[in-house]
């Protein structure tokens, strides 16, 4: 099988693996790059790349996956953020200088993981996608910056991990509200069941 046949590019760049058999993350570097920055879901066999969770411990890194991510990422921070059924968080980002490449996975539970193009000078400006992560698929999301990010818990609690390569700053912190009607995103819970803190929102729209 082809790398042609392995994955699909979407509009951000996004590569999607669409086998069963695993790691795919070789064929991942070995295919064709996108004009735009790239937004990376990897779909691992988590028996072989991060079992022992290494690439989220502050004594290892797995190569593979950040060779395909790209060296001129280093990541400085590791943050953890636990929540319950139907909360919403973001959609987040930092303005510059204090921009955010994030590594997402969830360790615990299940999310519907959303990012936002917030690049006005981007093709695909105001355009989002939507994943499905979680303890069971083991998959991981590169965001790279540029990027609005925001999830909803779908479990009955998650834990979700992110490593960023830029450290917090609450000057620069900034958002896209939700439920933005021009943003149009399908979250996968009624309105009834969504939970926003007061802070997200009144985020605004973008």
């Amino acid at each position: 099988m082809t790398p042609a046949d392995c994955f699909a590019v979407a509009p951000f760049g996004i590569v999607h693996d669409l086998t069963s058999a695993g790691p795919p993350v070789k064929k991942v570097c070995n295919s064709k790059s996108s004009k735009l920055v790239r937004t990376i879901l990897f779909n691992p066999d988590s028996s072989r790349l991060y079992s022992d969770k290494n690439i989220f411990s502050s004594s290892g890194d797995n190569k593979e996956i950040l060779e395909c991510i790209g060296s001129n990422i280093q990541f400085i921070q590791d943050n953890e953020s636990h929540s319950k059924f139907g909360t919403i968080r973001g959609l987040h980002f930092q303005r510059p200088p204090h921009e955010q490449s994030k590594l997402i996975r969830v360790s615990s539970g299940k999310i519907q993981d959303v990012i936002l193009d917030i690049r006005k000078d981007s093709e695909t400006y105001g355009k989002h996608e939507s994943y499905e992560l979680s303890s069971d698929n083991n998959r991981l999301l590169f965001i790279p910056k540029g990027f609005a990010h925001g999830f909803l818990v779908l479990s009955q609690e998650a834990i979700v991990n992110y490593k960023v390569d830029n450290y917090y700053n609450s000057e620069s912190e900034a958002g896209v509200r939700y439920n933005d009607p021009k943003l149009n995103i399908n979250w996968n819970l009624s309105p009834e069941q969504i939970i926003v803190s007061d802070k997200d929102s009144n985020l605004p729209i973008l």
